[in-house]
C-alpha cells in the first residue's frame, strides 16, 4: 500500500527498489497467500490500498469474471498498478480510483466483497479503518486480509545483530504510525469493528536450500530486502550505529546460504459484515465466494 495521509506512514518509502520488492513478494507468496482467494462471477469486489498492483495482477487471474475496483491514495503508484497489470494480466478489466480509505468515493453497500493486503499495518488507527470500510460493503458481504507479524521470524544461524535489525524496523515503523506486529491482531480487530464470522489462520513461509525459489524470493529478495530499505532511517535516528547495522544484513543474508534457514507467519482472516436483513438467493450467491 502507498499513503501520504497523516493517519498513515509507508516506512519502507516509494523507490524502484521498493515497488520491484513488493512485486518479488506478491508473485513468491502467491501461492501461499492466494491458492483459496476466489470471487464469483460478477460480483463486485474492492481491493483497498492496492499500491504498485503487485496483489492486483494475483487477483484478477483467480477471479476473471469478478468485477474489481482498486484504490489508492498514490497517483503514482496507480500508473504503475495500471501497467504491471496490462503487462502481466492482458485483457484484465481493472476500475482504477485514486482515494484515500478513510473517505471513498463509493454509495453506502457498493461491494460484495473488500481485499486487503499488507494494508492495515501501515494505519495508525486500524480498527477505525475496518469500521468505516464497513459502509461500503454490503450486508452479508465478506472482507479479506492479509498481514505479516515481525515477530513470528526466526531463522538459523541465529544472531543478535539481526534481531536488532529487525528490532529496528518495528520501532520506525511503529513511529511512523503502523505495526509491524499487526498480524496477531486480526482476529480481535474484524470483531472490534464490528464484523462477524470472523477466521483468522497463519500462512507459514519456511525457507532452506532444499526450497531453492523461497530462500532466493523470500528471504533474500522480501524480508532481507524489506530490512535493508530503512538503513538509512535507522541510522539517522540512531538506533543502531552503521557497524551493528551492517552486520545485522549480512547475518540475515546468512541465512541464506546452504546451512541456514529462516521462518516467517503471515495471518489471513474472512469475515463478514453483519446481515442486517435476510438474505435474498442472489446476495447468498455472492456471499459464497472465497477470501
Amino acid at each position: 500500500m502507498d499513503t501520504t495521509t497523516p493517519t498513515t506512514g509507508y516506512v519502507h518509502g516509494y523507490s524502484t527498489h521498493e515497488a520491484r520488492r513488493l512485486s518479488d513478494q506478491a508473485d513468491t507468496l502467491a501461492e501461499l497467500l492466494h491458492s483459496d482467494t476466489f470471487f464469483p462471477p460478477g460480483s463486485r469486489v474492492l481491493e483497498v490500498g492496492c499500491g504498485v498492483g503487485a496483489q492486483t495482477v494475483h487477483l484478477v487471474r483467480s477471479s476473471p469474471d469478478a468485477h474489481l475496483v482498486a484504490v489508492d491514495i498514490s497517483e503514482d503508484s496507480l500508473a504503475q498498478a495500471r501497467a504491471r497489470v496490462a503487462a502481466r494480466a492482458p485483457g484484465a478489466t481493472v476500475e482504477w480510483h485514486r482515494a484515500d480509505l478513510f473517505d471513498l468515493p463509493f454509495a453506502d453497500a457498493a461491494f460484495d466483497h473488500l481485499f486487503l493486503c499488507f494494508v492495515l499495518e501501515h494505519l495508525s488507527d486500524p480498527r477505525r479503518a475496518l469500521a468505516d470500510l464497513r459502509r461500503v460493503l454490503r450486508p452479508g458481504g465478506t472482507i479479506t486480509v492479509i498481514e505479516g507479524d515481525h515477530g513470528s521470524a526466526f531463522f538459523h544461524p541465529d544472531s543478535l545483530f539481526a534481531r536488532a535489525v529487525i528490532d529496528c524496523q518495528v520501532q520506525l515503523q511503529a513511529e511512523a504510525g503502523g505495526n509491524a506486529l499487526l498480524g496477531r491482531q486480526l482476529q480481535p480487530l474484524l470483531e472490534d469493528a464490528g464484523f462477524v464470522d470472523a477466521v483468522t489462520r497463519p500462512r507459514t513461509v519456511y525457507a532452506d536450500h532444499t526450497r531453492p525459489a523461497l530462500v532466493e524470493g523470500f528471504i533474500r529478495n522480501t524480508f532481507t530486502a524489506m530490512m535493508e530499505s530503512v538503513r538509512d532511517a535507522a541510522l539517522i535516528t540512531g538506533l543502531l550505529a552503521a557497524p551493528a547495522w551492517d552486520r545485522g544484513i549480512a547475518d540475515l543474508r546468512r541465512t541464506a546460504e546452504p546451512d541456514g534457514s529462516f521462518h516467517y507467519t503471515f495471518f489471513k482472516a474472512r469475515a463478514v459484515n453483519p446481515p442486517s436483513c435476510p438474505e435474498t438467493p442472489a446476495a447468498q450467491a455472492g456471499r459464497s465466494g472465497r477470501g
